[in-house]
Protein backbone atom coordinates (compact mmCIF):
# COMPACT_ATOMS: atom_id res chain seq x y z
CA UNK A 1 0.00 0.00 0.00
CA UNK A 2 1.35 3.32 -0.43
CA UNK A 3 0.14 6.82 1.60
CA UNK A 4 1.27 10.29 0.33
CA UNK A 5 2.21 12.46 3.54
CA UNK A 6 3.66 15.69 4.52
CA UNK A 7 5.52 15.66 7.46
CA UNK A 8 6.39 18.53 9.51
CA UNK A 9 9.64 18.67 11.78
CA UNK A 10 10.04 20.53 14.85
CA UNK A 11 13.51 22.13 15.19
CA UNK A 12 14.79 19.46 17.24
CA UNK A 13 13.89 16.92 15.22
CA UNK A 14 16.12 18.27 11.82
CA UNK A 15 18.76 15.96 12.52
CA UNK A 16 16.54 12.62 13.22
CA UNK A 17 17.05 9.73 10.94
CA UNK A 18 13.23 8.92 9.63
CA UNK A 19 13.85 7.63 6.55
CA UNK A 20 16.16 4.98 8.14
CA UNK A 21 14.36 4.73 10.93
CA UNK A 22 11.26 3.79 8.53
CA UNK A 23 13.08 1.80 6.56
CA UNK A 24 14.50 -0.28 9.19
CA UNK A 25 12.48 -0.35 11.88
CA UNK A 26 9.32 -0.67 10.08
CA UNK A 27 10.49 -1.80 6.76
CA UNK A 28 7.92 0.95 4.89
CA UNK A 29 9.84 2.89 2.06
CA UNK A 30 9.92 6.61 1.68
CA UNK A 31 10.20 8.25 -1.67
CA UNK A 32 10.82 11.97 -0.77
CA UNK A 33 8.74 13.53 -3.24
CA UNK A 34 9.67 17.46 -2.17
CA UNK A 35 12.32 18.60 0.93
CA UNK A 36 12.72 21.98 3.09
CA UNK A 37 15.12 21.39 5.76
CA UNK A 38 17.29 23.27 7.23
CA UNK A 39 19.51 23.68 10.43
CA UNK A 40 17.44 25.61 13.31
CA UNK A 41 14.22 25.53 11.31
CA UNK A 42 11.07 24.21 10.79
CA UNK A 43 11.30 21.43 8.30
CA UNK A 44 9.23 19.96 5.64
CA UNK A 45 8.93 16.22 3.64
CA UNK A 46 6.47 15.54 1.41
CA UNK A 47 6.95 11.68 1.12
CA UNK A 48 5.27 8.70 -0.65
CA UNK A 49 5.23 5.80 2.13
CA UNK A 50 5.01 1.93 0.35
CA UNK A 51 4.62 -0.97 2.70
CA UNK A 52 2.24 -2.88 4.57
CA UNK A 53 -0.75 -1.48 5.47
CA UNK A 54 -0.54 -2.44 9.53
CA UNK A 55 3.66 -0.96 8.65
CA UNK A 56 2.56 2.24 7.65
CA UNK A 57 0.10 2.98 10.64
CA UNK A 58 2.57 1.79 13.38
CA UNK A 59 5.26 4.11 11.27
CA UNK A 60 2.80 6.66 11.30
CA UNK A 61 2.48 6.68 14.74
CA UNK A 62 6.03 6.40 15.97
CA UNK A 63 6.70 9.62 14.04
CA UNK A 64 4.03 11.35 15.61
CA UNK A 65 5.15 9.95 19.11
CA UNK A 66 8.83 11.66 17.59
CA UNK A 67 6.57 15.34 17.71
CA UNK A 68 6.55 14.81 13.73
CA UNK A 69 3.37 16.45 12.62
CA UNK A 70 1.65 14.01 9.71
CA UNK A 71 -0.76 15.08 7.36
CA UNK A 72 -2.46 13.07 4.46
CA UNK A 73 -1.56 15.10 0.95
CA UNK A 74 -5.24 14.08 -0.39
CA UNK A 75 -5.10 17.12 -3.14
CA UNK A 76 -4.18 17.93 -6.35
CA UNK A 77 -2.91 20.50 -9.00
CA UNK A 78 -5.32 22.61 -10.15
CA UNK A 79 -4.12 25.43 -12.95
CA UNK A 80 -7.28 28.10 -13.99
CA UNK A 81 -7.09 28.53 -17.45
CA UNK A 82 -8.77 31.65 -17.74
CA UNK A 83 -5.89 33.01 -15.85
CA UNK A 84 -2.59 30.90 -17.12
CA UNK A 85 -0.44 33.14 -19.89
CA UNK A 86 1.30 29.51 -20.81
CA UNK A 87 4.36 31.34 -20.31
CA UNK A 88 5.82 27.64 -19.59
CA UNK A 89 7.79 28.64 -16.18
CA UNK A 90 6.15 25.94 -14.68
CA UNK A 91 7.45 23.13 -17.12
CA UNK A 92 11.08 24.28 -16.07
CA UNK A 93 10.19 23.16 -12.31
CA UNK A 94 8.06 19.60 -12.73
CA UNK A 95 10.47 17.22 -12.08
CA UNK A 96 7.49 14.51 -13.52
CA UNK A 97 7.31 16.33 -16.97
CA UNK A 98 3.21 16.74 -15.89
CA UNK A 99 3.50 19.99 -17.03
CA UNK A 100 4.46 20.89 -20.47
CA UNK A 101 4.06 23.06 -23.77
CA UNK A 102 2.62 22.00 -26.95
CA UNK A 103 5.56 22.71 -29.40
CA UNK A 104 3.11 23.76 -31.98
CA UNK A 105 0.40 25.58 -30.21
CA UNK A 106 2.78 26.62 -27.18
CA UNK A 107 -0.46 25.69 -25.02
CA UNK A 108 0.22 24.53 -21.36
CA UNK A 109 -0.87 20.66 -20.95
CA UNK A 110 -1.24 19.31 -17.81
CA UNK A 111 -0.85 15.38 -17.75
CA UNK A 112 -2.65 14.43 -14.16
CA UNK A 113 -1.69 10.65 -14.28
CA UNK A 114 2.05 11.97 -14.03
CA UNK A 115 1.74 14.66 -11.11
CA UNK A 116 3.06 13.39 -7.85
CA UNK A 117 1.50 16.67 -5.97
CA UNK A 118 5.09 18.08 -5.25
CA UNK A 119 3.73 21.77 -5.59
CA UNK A 120 7.32 23.10 -7.02
CA UNK A 121 5.07 24.98 -9.53
CA UNK A 122 2.93 26.91 -7.69
CA UNK A 123 5.71 29.58 -6.20
CA UNK A 124 7.36 29.25 -10.14
CA UNK A 125 3.89 30.82 -11.43
CA UNK A 126 3.96 34.37 -11.99
CA UNK A 127 0.31 35.29 -12.08
CA UNK A 128 -0.98 32.59 -9.56
CA UNK A 129 -2.73 30.15 -12.46
CA UNK A 130 -1.49 26.48 -10.13
CA UNK A 131 -3.01 25.79 -6.80
CA UNK A 132 -4.07 22.51 -5.27
CA UNK A 133 -7.47 21.85 -4.43
CA UNK A 134 -6.90 20.91 -0.80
Amino acid sequence: MKKRVTLTFPKRAIQMPVTYRLAKDFNVAANIIRAQVAPNQIGKLVVELSGDIDQLDAAVEWMRSQNISVSHTLGEIVIDEEVCVHCGLCTGVCPTEALTLNPETYKLTFTRSRCIVCEQCIPTCPVQAISTNI
